[in-house]
């Protein structure tokens, strides 16, 4: 028996010296969505992707990751960004061990805080290559570059510290002192900034500033500091969405319901009494996806060319279109159309802006939203958050045969409810 437990302490200590890196590698949280160039190790994202202490997530020009942490928080990276989950350690019957760790090192990400970051706020810490940033609750969002750091926050607060001898990259938990300053959410713009060798960060005004400037919130990030349930439904990712929707068997693809053979929209899942129109298996052979919202979709022929018209300036009609009511609390939906709606663009300074009046029964909301045009004809809005803007805004133009437009919305009618949609427009 004594030798029996003599060896067992040597193969004990072994696995300790030797084996611990892999023995303990902790799960930080899985991807709840992927869509466009989204990579984990240099890996492509996949459904359902358990997401390892020590793991580099990427984004390209396009990708967007929704990391739901173990402790149900969130962790959003927006296109060309990168980050590292450095530490995630939760102990829920003894907080003070909790360590969480997290690393932007480019591009934008958006935190909302767990239930373990709220209850061991001491023991977090989201780092960028030149500050510090710590939580008081909290919904933030974050844009990095080598060398500024410039943060809004929706919801809670956060205490930013540039790097120095009292505040180091490697050290755990918040840095705070004479030269940390804090940011709580309100809804004058503010954003807190920090340059590279800045002694103290600065509390900056102007809604030039917002991080979603840098990378726009994808077509299904959250309005407010909770998640919706319908975001825990599977990822969106263009790698596997043959697998996520398909038509009935033995039904044919339904053709699509919008204007030119090289942009389509339509349901990718029945709401209400209205069937799924779009068979993406068979779609996505020739297409690409450009945007998801709620229960549409937008794509484009992947031999697709822009070309921007002679003229500056156009105004779009509204042609068909689809909108429906979610009640995140019950899960039921409510029909809804538009009235008075408006597309112009100016072509010579690549903007546009948008409006409509939203009606479901007896109520009725103006939305609207300004944004600019990519060079491939690409409609992009602005942060639903940045006057006057009140809605997520994704589309495309098209100019063949003729110049038409298209784009889905998401908006927050109130604490319940979230619309969605999508338009056609044509000149």
């Amino acid at each position: 028996m004594m030798v029996t437990s003599h060896f067992k302490k040597i193969a004990f200590s072994l696995l300790i010296c030797l084996g611990a890196p892999a023995v303990l590698a902790q799960e930080a949280g899985r991807i709840i969505f992927a869509a466009g160039e989204a990579r984990i190790q240099q890996q492509a994202v996949k459904l359902d992707h358990a997401v390892q202490v020590g793991d580099q997530l990427s984004t390209g020009a396009t990708g967007y990751i929704y990391l739901k942490t173990i402790d149900n928080g969130f962790l959003i990276l927006r296109p060309n960004s990168s980050a590292r989950i450095v530490a995630y350690h939760v102990d829920p019957a003894q907080t003070s061990n909790t360590r969480i760790k997290i690393e932007l090192q480019e591009g934008v990400a958006r935190h909302i805080s767990g239930d373990a970051v709220k209850n061991a706020k001491q023991n977090f810490r989201f780092n960028t290559p030149v500050g510090a940033i710590g939580v008081r609750g909290t919904d933030f969002t974050v844009y990095t570059s080598q060398d500024l750091t410039r943060i809004a926050v929706s919801a809670g607060g956060v205490v930013l510290s540039g790097f120095s001898g009292s505040c180091r990259p490697e050290g755990s938990g918040p840095c705070e002192g004479n030269l940390s300053r804090e940011l709580f959410a309100n809804p004058n713009g503010q954003v807190l900034q920090i340059t590279r060798g800045q002694m103290a960060p600065k509390i900056l005004q102007g809604s030039t500033l917002s991080p979603d400037l840098n990378a726009s919130p994808g077509p299904d990030e959250p309005g407010t500091s909770k998640m919706p349930t319908e975001h825990t439904r599977p990822p969106l990712n263009n790698s596997n969405l043959s697998q996520l929707v398909i038509a009935p068997s033995g039904v044919a693809p339904v053709t699509p319901a919008v204007g030119p053979p090289q942009v389509i929209w339509g349901r990718w899942q029945a709401v209400l009494d209205q069937p799924v129109e779009l068979n993406i298996g068979e779609l996505q052979k020739t297409y690409n996806l450009l945007a998801i919202s709620g229960n549409y979709l937008l794509m484009r022929d992947k031999n697709a060319l822009w070309q921007p018209p002679v003229q500056n300036t156009a105004s779009f009609a509204l042609g068909q279109h689809q909108a429906v009511i979610l009640n995140e609390g019950s899960r039921t939906y409510t029909a809804a159309s538009l009235e008075n709606a408006q597309l112009n663009v100016n072509f010579a300074q690549s903007t546009f802006n948008t409006q409509f009046d939203l009606v479901s029964q007896s109520e009725r909301f103006t939305r609207q939203a300004q944004g600019s045009i990519t060079r491939d004809g690409q409609l992009m809005g602005d942060s639903q958050f940045t006057y006057p803007t009140n809605m997520v805004v994704r589309g495309v133009l098209s100019n063949e045969p003729n110049l038409t437009a298209s784009y889905l919305f998401q908006t927050r009618l109130d604490a319940q409810r979230v619309a969605s949609g999508v338009t056609a427009w044509t000149k």
